[in-house]
């Protein structure tokens, strides 16, 4: 079930994916795929569907229970652009509501072709002819002669920007979703003649997303043999229908009803500029800078620059990528080199996304715990909570005042441990003490920002329901054990900025006092999460991996094991 962070806006929940996939018909209803595509992250509301990112919402009116009824999605879409306050957003449905009639763009079909349905005999003659010459292969590796093939057809063709996307994000979508299939036709002397990109993610169909056939290496009914060879593929995995997409024109439309192909539902997309309000709904900044660190605001004096030493470069068959151990917690900036660092990468990968409106849905759903949800305070004396409070909030009295020793930004102790999520309150009372000593910035925010600026392919490699499910395993006695040694804080921080401006990643962790998230869910079950989704781009090569550096304890081990070589990258040279 999905997890729905309760309050002001209690219908949005955090889905499973899986969900969506379950119960999905329209390829927008891929989610992976639409994850990885977009760069977004997915919220379910109202049994709608959508994706948001920095400052975009796309909306998704085909409902996942039930029929569609204009006022519903208008409904569902307003409480997300409230409580989201998106500069821009897109929209597909089947109708859009009356009151966004004035911003449809496109209006068209999905055509689909079920997977029982007879194909004409001679289509299946024209498939076999050229069969004779071409060699069918199933494929996930984007190779120099697919990115040929994708340039020759975008060159040629007047294509939208949305679709040129599509086109042009197929290497880190391929390598990001293990559901997508390149469909190769190869000719005699080992040319791609045709290619379709095919996703059979979700469960009741398969959706053929793309493809291209070439007129340098022209080969004829290339294109009929993929679709026969598609056709075989869905029945084989057991699926419904294929979609086909939208029509776009009477040639495409032709070529798709010919094999059978039949308009399924309607489809009208839209797209708007709108400005943000602000108002009631604006971020929970010391929550944000719980979890990840305080980078959504514009920082009086520029940090301090550092090399980053927690930095190891992998390689495999002439292939190079980097992974660093990230900080999530830094006295110190990195940019200046992770600038250099990225010059040498085109996609870069996080633990999950760290875009302001998805750490906003992660501290929300902190905020709101259950009524039988213990609270940290019910654990602690009085005794030990006015430790707590020295210790976060720093002097305070009359002579600190005079002193100038007093922090002018108090944090609220007992909120947190009377009123959220035990593991909010660690991240809270821990990330306020650390900001109180100058640690504003965080290393996994700052590479994200960093890739984003400079036009890299940035991607999370968990959701945030994934995310949200690891902090809610965080064992209460752990963060009950750690907040009563709050007066070893201050060693443990001085522990931690040494080991790590150093990159002395095995002695970084043997202070004596245990991070509650240092548990085995939290970091080898991770692990091993994180090692699938980031061998594709490491294999690929031109990856930057962004992990916690606890994670590192475990998988540089384990990406030797994968076959990569590593190297810990003492000085930069490029």
């Amino acid at each position: 079930m999905p997890i729905a962070p309760s309050g002001s806006s209690g219908n949005l929940n955090l889905p499973h994916l899986q969900e969506i996939l379950k119960r999905g018909y329209v390829p927008e209803h891929s989610a992976w795929f639409m994850r990885a595509m977009s760069c977004g992250e997915p919220l379910l509301v109202d049994d709608y569907f959508f994706l948001t990112g920095q400052d975009w919402l796309m909306a998704i009116g085909y409902p996942l229970e039930g029929d569609y009824d204009a006022g519903r999605f208008q409904d569902a879409l307003e409480k997300c652009r409230h409580r989201i306050q998106p500069s821009r957003c897109l929209s597909v449905s089947p109708e859009l509501p009356p009151a966004l009639y004035s911003r449809v763009q496109e209006r068209d079909h999905y055509y689909i072709l079920y997977t029982q349905s007879r194909v004409q005999p001679r289509l299946l003659r024209l498939a076999e002819r050229a069969s004779q010459v071409l060699r069918v292969e199933q494929g996930r590796v984007f190779t120099p002669e697919h990115q040929a093939l994708w340039n020759e057809f975008i060159s040629s063709r007047n294509l939208s920007q949305r679709v040129r996307s599509l086109y042009e994000r197929t290497p880190y979508v391929v390598n990001a979703v293990q559901d997508l299939i390149l469909l190769n036709a190869w000719d005699n002397k080992n040319r791609l003649a045709a290619c379709l990109l095919l996703d059979f993610g979700p469960d009741r169909f398969a959706s053929y997303l793309i493809g291209a056939q070439s007129r340098q290496f022209y080969t004829p009914y290339a294109m009929d043999l993929l679709f026969r060879e598609m056709l075989e593929l869905a029945r084989q995995k057991d699926k419904e229908f294929i979609h086909l997409g939208l029509g776009v024109n009477q040639g495409i439309k032709r070529f798709k009803v010919k094999w059978g192909g039949v308009a399924a539902w309607p489809y009208e997309y839209a797209q708007w500029d709108e400005e943000s309000s602000g108002g009631e709904d604006q971020i929970q900044t010391l929550e944000i800078q719980a979890l990840l660190g305080d980078k959504f605001k514009l920082l009086r004096d520029l940090p301090e620059q550092r090399r980053l030493a927690m930095l190891w470069e992998l390689e495999k068959d002439g292939r190079k990528s980097w992974i660093a151990g990230a900080a999530h917690f830094c006295p110190y900036s990195f940019e200046d080199h992770m600038r250099k660092l990225f010059q040498e990468v085109d996609t870069v990968l996080c633990e999950g996304p760290l875009d302001r409106i998805s750490m906003d849905l992660i501290s929300e759903s902190g905020r709101n715990p259950r009524p039988d949800d213990p609270r940290a305070a019910s654990m602690l004396s009085e005794s030990e909570i006015v430790d707590l409070q020295e210790t976060v909030q720093g002097p305070s009295g009359f002579w600190a005042e005079i002193l100038n020793l007093s922090s002018p930004d108090k944090v609220d102790v007992r909120y947190y441990l009377e009123h959220t999520k035990h593991w909010l309150a660690c991240f809270a009372l821990w990330s306020s003490f650390l900001k109180r000593h100058g640690w504003n910035q965080s290393v996994d925010m700052e590479a994200w920002n960093t890739a984003r600026s400079m036009g890299k392919y940035v991607l999370g490699m968990e959701t945030m329901a994934e995310q949200i499910i690891t902090l809610e395993s965080i064992p209460m006695q752990r963060v009950v054990r750690f907040l009563k040694d709050c007066r070893n804080w201050h060693k443990l921080k001085k522990h931690y900025q040494k080991g790590y401006i150093k990159g002395d990643l095995d002695n970084m962790f043997g202070s004596g006092i245990e991070f509650p998230s240092q548990t085995e869910i939290v970091i080898n079950r991770r692990d091993e999460r994180f090692l699938k989704r980031m061998l594709p781009f490491l294999e690929k090569g031109g990856c930057a991996v962004f992990v916690g550096t606890a994670h590192m304890l475990n998988l540089r081990y384990m990406l030797k094991d994968a076959g990569f070589t590593l190297r810990q990258v003492k000085k930069w040279r490029r």
